[in-house]
């Protein structure tokens, strides 16, 4: 069975920093993308980022285009999501989530695994 763990969430003032990590666990992940979602109270699931298993390609919603940075330690099966210039519009729960094939569109392509999210608050 195949586990995420998300970690580094948290409180934090607007124009402040994050860095979110996930842990997999569970087989072994070569060949997988790995993203963020996340969910805000009343809203639908959205997507944030994803990133190649090479890491050759990096994929980002407008909205944290230029303010978050995905990366990954594949030798480690972790992932991370660097937030910066945080907004209170990013308030949200954040899930980390991994494909087992490669798209073209990870925005919309449903994730084959997810974790059970870390909450993000930016108070203004």
């Amino acid at each position: 069975q195949v586990r995420l763990v998300e970690s580094g969430g948290g409180l934090v003032q607007a124009g402040g920093s994050l860095r979110l990590s996930c842990v997999a666990s569970g087989r072994t992940f070569s060949g997988y993308a790995m993203g963020w979602f996340r969910q805000a109270p009343g809203r639908e699931r959205e997507f944030v980022a994803a990133m190649s298993w090479a890491g050759g390609s990096t994929y980002y919603a407008g909205s944290v285009k230029g303010r978050f940075t995905i990366s990954r330690d594949n030798a480690k099966n972790m992932v991370y999501l660097q937030m910066n210039s945080l907004k209170p519009e990013d308030t949200a729960v954040y899930y980390c989530t991994a494909w087992t094939r490669t798209y073209s569109d990870y925005a919309w392509t449903p994730y084959d695994y997810r974790g059970q999210g870390t909450q993000v608050t930016v108070s203004s």
